[in-house]
């Protein structure tokens, strides 16, 4: 169809060169100064790359969300770019490769399944913190991590040569949110369309929640599952809903002592507070001014912690600081300032845009926070953490001689969320000094990790005179990953294990990181602190994760002198001080291109072939049997037993764990039975190419109450029919052998936490066809729909707790396929063992027509590969 009229657009010459752009004043008129800096992006978006009626609608739904800051109306997103790591990547080019065997086996050229847009692989996710508090820790995990995944890193390695536009960062070059700050973000950059150089706003998505993070210089981003990003690779847009948009409007400034970790932390509560799932959130206001990038990052990275799907700061003169300090070209940085003030995308910390929510937030109200012990929203002043562990009233077998009730077992200064930002670990560092200088050291119980966000915090910690002072404190560098943060920080110390074991203390993590869930960072600890990097020292130097460190003293030096928090917090001049100091722009590049050097990387076997060659012995790599055109709808009408029966807050760490694979479980047995060291399994993670292992591990974490049959051990239910408790995977394939249908039921905020598409792979190979709950953490909600699993949405009040199911209760599900629509209505019935039938009228969890599609084909798998196959031949 011919467009109805010319999409507006304008030249723009900056430094002798000529861009083509979107002229969205033009687009817009003054209803542009009224939408949110993100809707104005989207608007971009749809006018730049779609056509005719669908354009014209696109920009017409945009346009009318003005009224009431709201709207049904679907729009197509097309990002630039995609960024993965290994652990959503993995899983993601091991479809892409069975796809390939399929397209092969269907007598086509494999080479017709390539990704059409870039894709930036980090490997972030796999580094273990096996070696710390030794100056060799970063060479010695790094060797550790090649040996143990070399297979998958191999994989990696001909997935980047057989696939156009695919590029994998080798370990050690940083965590995946990080670098695509300081390397891959160009805020605005520039492409070539029919013939001339247009100048577009950087816009991407990625396989992992906190994505958002690079929105804290002014690009859009957000995450998504890895199943909606293979949509993308293979050229289908994201279609969405227009959000709706919170507004975040900050006055004044934060007060001394505060730190962007105590912003973030408020931030995640105010907006748990109010209710927060999936809408798009920016910040505006004066107090926006007020924060540096690196603040703005660490709020934005936390998305995922408050319920949206951005947290959003526009263009400004601290974003031009940041591109300036991290080493970009000041062609780049002058493009991005002429473009954004021309096309109306600069901040103006005076404007009021129209927003679907308002929430108002004085920065100067902002104390010093933690969050825990289970939850990030769950917001503590610093000083109350006894208070939050009295509630779970832990009594210790016996009196431990030397450690509290509740010890600090791991202090790890960690994640993209804390390490990305100078600041944060230069105050961290600062505490480490002045607790050097007093002669404290941190109780050897304590494993303390710091693992920053890229090599280049190396560089200027090591140039501001730090580094020593962190090693004085345990603090030495132990790789650059996610490591505890994922669940990675390698075995706990003798000592917090066997107080473990015979009950004497209830050990807690304390962390920099963004998540705390029971067994997230480690399966023995159900209890864990998030917190600024200063205060991960403070409490690694007490040792006690109840001191009050507003009143106690931090520790008593050798001379009998208490040093107490204020002796050692520093100032933020002290902090800006040592930042200036150690900073240097080149740092950023040159780090990372030494850290892409790495030898062992380079030194791995990979194959140079267009389809993968599958070794059929392999515990890492195995072709999923999903990876085909035939998987078929599971949509119907059906009367099914429910699999499991859970409770809220299941998050994907319960449903697909991460962390290491505990040597006494089924799963290792079935390692161990193909040739695998017991002492020696690695994580999960590191699994996720292998389907029989990812099969067997779904549901598998200790923390999980299974409401269905509560005594089952880790990782079983019950199979009704028999009154057997078995693992899970065998009595769904004694479902699956009876042709008995299978379904889930939960509670509030299903699949909350890490973006991992085997949290609903592993659903569907367990042969679950729907998922019923109140509500679904948005990412997951989208990944059971691209493995063609029903998520249906139960009425308000209604949960797994006031249904009551019992063993024997059935559930008849009213889905056919020519039924489903968005949000439409699907029909429940719980046909009680007794025969009694309660009625029940819950809605579809489906948000546009192309999810429609997705659960008509079966998933994403098979509808690309119908795709594919329906090109013509030559």
């Amino acid at each position: 169809m011919e467009n109805t009229c010319p999409a507006p657009t304008a030249a723009l010459s900056v430094d002798n060169a000529t861009y083509r752009i979107v002229d969205l004043p033009a687009v817009a008129g003054d209803k542009l100064w009224r939408l949110p800096v993100v809707l104005r992006l989207l608007l971009e978006n749809v006018v730049r790359n779609a056509e005719g009626v669908e354009r014209d609608d696109a920009v017409a739904g945009i346009l009318a969300w003005l009224e009431h800051g709201t709207s049904e109306a679907e729009i197509a997103y097309q990002p630039g770019r995609v960024l993965m790591h290994d652990t959503t990547s993995t899983p993601a080019l091991v479809d892409v490769a069975a796809m390939r065997d399929a397209v092969a086996e269907a007598g086509r050229d494999p080479g017709l399944l390539n990704p059409v847009l870039p894709v930036d692989s980090s490997v972030d996710h796999s580094l273990a913190v096996e070696y710390y508090a030794r100056a060799d820790a970063v060479p010695l995990n790094l060797e550790t991590e090649t040996r143990r995944n070399a297979e998958r890193y191999g994989f990696l390695r001909w997935a980047s040569k057989a696939l156009h536009g695919v590029r994998i960062h080798p370990p050690g070059t940083g965590i995946m949110h990080t670098i695509n700050l300081e390397q891959f973000a160009t805020v605005v950059t520039c492409e070539q369309r029919g013939g001339e150089a247009w100048a577009v706003p950087d816009m991407m998505i990625g396989t992992d929640s906190h994505t958002p993070m690079v929105n804290g210089i002014g690009v859009l981003g957000w995450g998504v599952g890895g199943l909606e990003a293979q949509t993308v690779m293979f050229g289908m847009p994201v279609m969405q809903r227009i959000p709706d948009v919170i507004g975040v409007r900050l006055g004044g400034a934060l007060r001394a002592g505060v730190l962007a970790t105590d912003l973030a932390l408020t931030v995640t509560r105010r907006l748990r507070d109010l209710g927060v799932s999936g809408e798009f959130v920016e910040f505006f206001g004066p107090g926006v001014s007020t924060l540096s990038a690196g603040d703005r990052a660490v709020v934005a990275n936390m998305a995922p912690e408050y319920g949206a799907t951005t947290g959003f700061f526009p263009v400004d003169e601290k974003t031009l600081q940041y591109l300036r300090s991290t080493g970009r070209d000041e062609a780049a940085i002058a493009l991005v300032e002429a473009y954004t003030r021309r096309v109306g995308l600069w901040f103006d910390g005076a404007a009021q845009p129209r927003y679907t929510t308002v929430l108002e937030l004085d920065l100067d109200t902002v104390g010093m926070h933690v969050a825990g012990p289970r939850r990030p929203q769950d917001l503590l002043g610093y000083a109350d953490t006894a208070r939050a562990l009295e509630r779970f009233g832990f009594t210790p077998s016996h009196a431990h001689p030397v450690m509290p009730r509740h010890p600090v077992a791991l202090a790890a200064i960690t994640s993209c969320t804390n390490t990305t930002d100078p600041a944060l670990l230069v105050a961290a560092a600062l505490v480490a000094r002045k607790a050097r200088a007093f002669g404290l050291r941190v109780p050897a119980w304590i494993k303390t990790s710091l693992a920053p966000g890229s090599p280049a915090a190396a560089r200027y910690l090591k140039r501001a005179g730090l580094i020593d002072d962190l090693a004085a404190v345990g603090f030495d560098i132990v790789g650059y990953g996610c490591t505890t943060c994922i669940g990675n920080p390698g075995p706990l110390t003798p000592p917090i294990a066997e107080a473990i074991a015979d009950g004497s203390a209830q050990p807690v993590a304390i962390l920099s990181g963004n998540r705390n869930f029971p067994g997230r960072v480690h399966p023995d600890l159900s209890l864990g602190f998030i917190m600024s990097p200063p205060l991960v020292v403070a409490f690694a130097l007490a040792g006690n994760a109840e001191a009050d460190l507003s009143r106690d003293p931090v520790q008593t030096a050798a001379d009998g002198t208490q040093v107490y928090l204020k002796d050692l917090w520093p100032t933020r001049e002290e902090i800006d001080a040592l930042v200036a100091r150690g900073t240097a722009p080149a740092d950023y590049r040159e780090a990372f291109r030494a850290a892409a050097a790495n030898p062992l990387w380079h030194a791995l076997p990979s194959a140079d072939t267009p389809r993968y060659p599958w070794n059929p012995a392999s515990t890492a790599l195995r072709r999923p049997p999903f990876a085909s055109a035939d998987q078929g709808s599971q949509l119907g009408s059906y009367t099914a037993y429910p699999l499991l029966v859970l409770g809220d807050d299941i998050t994907t760490d319960h449903i697909s764990p991460a962390s290491a694979i505990p040597k006494d479980s089924f799963i290792a047995d079935f390692l161990v039975a193909r040739g695998e060291d017991r002492n020696d399994l690695n994580v999960f993670a590191s699994r996720r190419g292998n389907w029989e292992v990812m099969m067997r591990a779904a549901f598998y974490n200790k923390t999980l109450g299974n409401l269905l049959h509560p005594a089952a051990p880790v990782g079983h239910t019950l199979h009704v029919p028999s009154n057997e408790v078995q693992p899970i995977f065998e009595v769904a394939e004694r479902y699956r052998a009876a042709g008995d249908p299978v379904v889930l039921i939960a509670g509030e905020r299903y699949g909350t936490g890490s973006s991992r598409d085997w949290a609903a792979k592993g659903q569907r190979l367990l042969g679950i066809r729907a998922v019923i709950a109140p509500s679904f953490e948005r990412i997951h909600r989208s990944n059971l729909i691209g493995m063609g699993i029903l998520p249906v949405r139960l009425p308000r009040g209604a949960g797994p707790h006031t249904l009551g199911i019992r063993p024997g209760d059935k559930i008849h599900v009213e889905a056919p396929a020519d039924a489903i629509a968005p949000r439409c209505r699907i029909p429940i019935r719980i046909v009680r063992a007794g025969g009694a039938v309660d009625a029940i009228d819950a809605t579809a969890a489906v948000e546009t027509q192309l999810e429609v599609e997705l659960l008509r084909r079966g998933g994403v798998i098979p509808l690309i590969l119908h795709k594919t196959l329906s090109q013509p031949a030559g």
